[in-house]
């Protein structure tokens, strides 16, 4: 039996060489959009549930939005959540996590993940979107788009 390559990560099959990782696409146009990862009292993240009629309809993402021209991506969570959640949040609630890049058929999104405690207001599904509040640890019981998974580990180990 072969022992494990661990002193070299080139002829590993885990992590960043991992074959079944497609390198992005070229040649695509940039979307830029921002998320957030709301916690309430009991540590719990709130995902949203994307309504039929969208693209990726019945998959649980993270609440956010596509940053418009000339937007910070602070100012962009803070209109979206506002729109599509009905709370109100300030910029200096928002601590930056990480980011995920995607490349998806027909473009390339980028997506910085940040994360809030505080905010005003009730949360709710203002388009119609079901809500979940989930412990880190179940993250992976909601199916999310392919940007969004990558994402859940970084949570998990930070809560």
């Amino acid at each position: 039996m072969a022992e494990p390559n661990v002193g070299n990560p080139l002829d590993s099959e885990d992590g960043c060489f991992n074959p079944n990782i497609a390198p992005p696409k070229a040649g695509l146009r940039t979307v830029n959009v921002v998320a957030v990862a709301l916690l309430d009292a009991d540590g719990r993240i709130l995902l949203a549930q994307r309504p039929p009629g969208k693209t990726l309809a019945g998959l649980w993402e993270f609440p956010g939005g596509k940053i418009e021209e000339g937007e910070t991506p602070e100012a962009a969570l803070i209109r979206e959540l506002h729109e599509e959640l009905g709370v109100d949040i300030r910029a200096s609630c928002l601590a930056p996590l990480t980011f995920v890049s995607h490349s998806y058929e027909t473009f390339y999104l980028l997506m910085p993940l940040y994360v809030c405690r505080q905010w005003r207001g009730k949360v709710t599904g203002k388009e119609g979107q079901q809500l979940a509040w989930v412990r880190a640890e179940r993250l992976r019981d909601y199916p999310m788009p392919p940007a969004d998974e990558p994402l859940i580990p970084f949570l998990q180990d930070w809560l």
